[in-house]
């Protein structure tokens, strides 16, 4: 008689899901600790777990510590907590029914998933966004996706693009057809202020249509894919996780908004530093002195008080094209950060040098200064190509003065020269006049010493250290900054 083992069966409880939620939060970046961890679990004793928005709330509550943090906190909730699965089954507490959204023939003023006529599609979407109705959007999105924004993916599979249902339906194109709707003629009459209204209005159900396309298709692709899979590739880095040399407008933007928040915490864990390291060296003959009170037991020491002293600051930075958008942070980031130096000179180079302290005057606005700085410096000697060597030269025959011994010399750039000299022995004359010397590199350090870069070579002069995103430069500058 012959017996048969029991199918093994994985469970995958809420604990579990739960658990993998907050590790993906920690992959994307949003610090969530083991305090936080356990206070995500509380959640669901105090909130209606069937409803989805109190859900999510609640978990933010929790987990999002900073507003930055926000938009990559709800597209990870979508994936780990689906509105709909499959062809779109609606769970509790999204405001919708159970139904299929592509169900009958018209569902609520929404085609059928299986509806191939771009006219009807357009015309439901105008409507839907004529009368600005949520609901009826999210339902359109999740349909149109169905029915249009299926596609070949390679390898014989299928899968669906946000691309494919905003071409096919050109909401763009509705925007005359929406104005007539949301103005009358008596208004629009009467001043731009209302169609500026108006258009503004469209813009917004239009972003809102297509976020929820977007949402759409990554759940369909996490069912097909896997949600860890499309997390690594649909969230976006924090900002100070960004790689300068890889930032794109919007990127640069919102490190631009980080210096202040950043130089104020770097302050208050200086100030700190302060305060735990007044005491200096042991007084000996005060603590022995104090000891005769309590009978030759030392029980309170005395300490020679620390000499407080503020170093001078000079910054030497490459301004040239390829590391633009780190040079402009880490001079705004210099600038805010200019009180905890006695002495802040900021020089700017291309293939000469110039100095640009006086474009970080206290109260100027930075990304006004360093917009200036290309426009008024004299940093173009001969082609406008990176010359480092020609730069150092200018820099010590101009103010060899600046670098002396409290001088801390900051140099930022990749080191990339263009295959012309160097002028090692010019870099060494400067860094041996100065009391510290560090040189930061956007570039990762398996690219120098490749094609034009002497960063190896310089790095045999002085300490060079790989930065190649805001929280490397934080951590940074707060190691080298006076304690």
């Amino acid at each position: 008689m012959s017996t048969t083992a029991p199918e093994t069966v994985e469970t995958n409880g809420l604990l579990a899901h739960l658990t993998g939620f907050v590790e993906a939060l920690r992959g994307a970046g949003i610090p969530v600790g083991v305090g936080e961890c356990v206070d995500t679990a509380a959640v669901f004793a105090e909130v209606d777990v069937l409803n989805r928005e109190d859900l999510r709330e609640g978990l933010a509550t929790v987990c999002v510590k900073r507003p930055a943090y926000r938009l990559a906190f709800d597209t990870m909730f979508d994936l780990w907590w689906p509105l709909a699965t499959g062809e779109g089954t609606a769970l509790a507490g999204d405001g919708e029914g159970d139904g299929e959204p592509g169900e009958g023939d018209d569902h609520e003023g929404v085609p059928s998933a299986s509806e191939q006529d771009i006219d009807r599609w357009r015309e439901a979407l105008a409507k839907a966004l004529m009368d600005g109705d949520s609901d009826l959007l999210r339902r359109l999105a999740r349909a149109a996706v169905s029915a249009l924004g299926k596609g070949a993916a390679g390898g014989g599979r299928e899968s669906y693009y946000s691309y494919r249902v905003m071409r096919a339906l050109s909401p763009d194109t509705l925007v005359a057809q929406l104005l007539d709707g949301l103005l009358n003629k008596v208004d629009a009459e009467r001043g731009g202020m209302q169609e500026q209204v108006a258009r503004q209005t469209i813009r917004d159900r239009m972003a809102e249509f297509r976020r929820y396309v977007d949402a759409e298709v990554r759940r369909r692709v996490a069912e097909d894919r896997g949600k860890e899979q499309v997390a690594k590739s649909t969230i976006r880095p924090m900002a100070d996780q960004v790689d300068f040399l890889r930032a794109q407008a919007d990127d640069l933007a919102e490190l631009r908004r980080t210096v202040h928040p950043l130089a104020r915490r770097l302050a208050s864990r200086l100030a700190a530093r302060r305060r735990l390291g007044r005491e200096g060296r042991l007084d000996f003959r005060r603590t022995v002195r104090a000891s005769l009170a309590t009978g030759g037991i030392p029980i309170v020491t005395h300490h020679k008080p620390r000499k407080q002293h503020k170093p001078e600051l000079v910054v030497l930075c490459d301004v040239s094209g390829s590391v633009a958008g780190f040079s402009h942070f880490t001079l705004m980031l210099t600038a805010a950060l200019r009180e905890q130096f006695s002495k802040v000179r900021a020089f700017a180079f291309v293939d000469t040098t110039d100095e640009v302290t006086s474009f970080f005057t206290p109260g100027a606005d930075l990304p006004v200064a360093v917009q200036r700085i290309g426009r008024e410096a004299n940093l173009v000697w001969f082609d406008g190509h990176s010359d480092y060597g020609h730069a150092f030269e200018v820099f010590e025959e101009k103010w060899p003065e600046a670098i002396g011994p409290k001088t801390s010399l900051l140099i930022l750039g990749d080191a990339r020269s263009n295959y012309r000299d160097p002028a090692l022995p010019t870099l060494k004359k400067m860094v041996g006049r100065a009391r510290h010397a560090y040189w930061l590199n956007p570039e990762a350090q398996r690219m120098w010493g490749s094609g034009d870069s002497v960063a190896e070579r310089y790095a045999e002069v002085i300490d060079m250290t790989e930065c190649r995103t805001a929280a490397q430069l934080a951590d940074f500058v707060h190691d080298i900054l006076p304690a």
